[in-house]
């Protein structure tokens, strides 16, 4: 009987856990909103490409300036460090910390939340509040792993990770999490403004 009980514990705690994740994905990007934001991300990788003297072919800067698919997404946030409050204050001056950092740091991840099967990103929403690092999800009727794909030249791509490289896409997906940049309208509806273009 108490293996019974026991077993019904971490039904539970997943049962929470996927009540948390249901709660961030209500909170995404879809339709006429996600377009913009896609859009504005696009014009960002083309300005910081164009700005970038070197001569790398395409996907490899690509590379370079993001972490793509779920598995490399897991891998960098694993290799960073847990944040708490104590580290963000030690990360301003760099001599205050003893242990080796994680030379790639990401800035936000963007995560098809319609993709097929679930369980291949349910991890990152953990992983990546354990990291500090935002999530920014995105819904395009169970097409949303082929607008992320579009945005890295490749077909599909379920989690994309935006690299701290200090390039105009860092600053355009800065605006992005502040909600500076995005916001949705009063009615309620999923249309987007951008601030700061009439």
């Amino acid at each position: 009987m108490p293996s019974k009980s026991s077993a019904k514990t971490p039904k539970k705690d997943g049962n929470i856990s996927n009540s948390s994740i249901a709660s961030l994905e209500n909170n995404c990007y879809e339709g006429e909103r996600l377009t913009n934001l896609l859009q504005s991300i696009r014009r960002e990788i083309q300005s910081a490409r164009h700005l970038d003297a070197s001569s790398l072919p395409e996907k490899i800067w690509l590379k370079q300036q993001f972490s793509i698919g779920v598995n490399d997404v897991t891998r960098v946030l694993e290799r960073m460090n847990p944040c708490t409050e104590l580290e963000g204050f030690t990360e301003l001056s760099p001599s205050g910390s003893n242990h080796k950092a994680s030379s790639v740091k990401l800035q936000a991840v963007l995560v098809a939340s319609d993709c097929n099967p679930r369980w291949l990103t349910k991890h990152l929403p953990s992983l990546a509040s354990s990291r500090s690092v935002p999530l920014i999800f995105v819904r395009d009727n169970k097409q949303g792993s082929l607008r992320l794909g579009e945005l890295v030249q490749l077909k599909t791509a379920m989690a994309i990770g935006i690299k701290v490289k200090g390039s105009t896409i860092n600053k355009i997906v800065q605006e992005i999490i502040q909600g500076n940049r995005f916001k949705l309208s009063l009615d309620g509806q999923n249309s987007a403004t951008i601030f700061g273009v009439q």
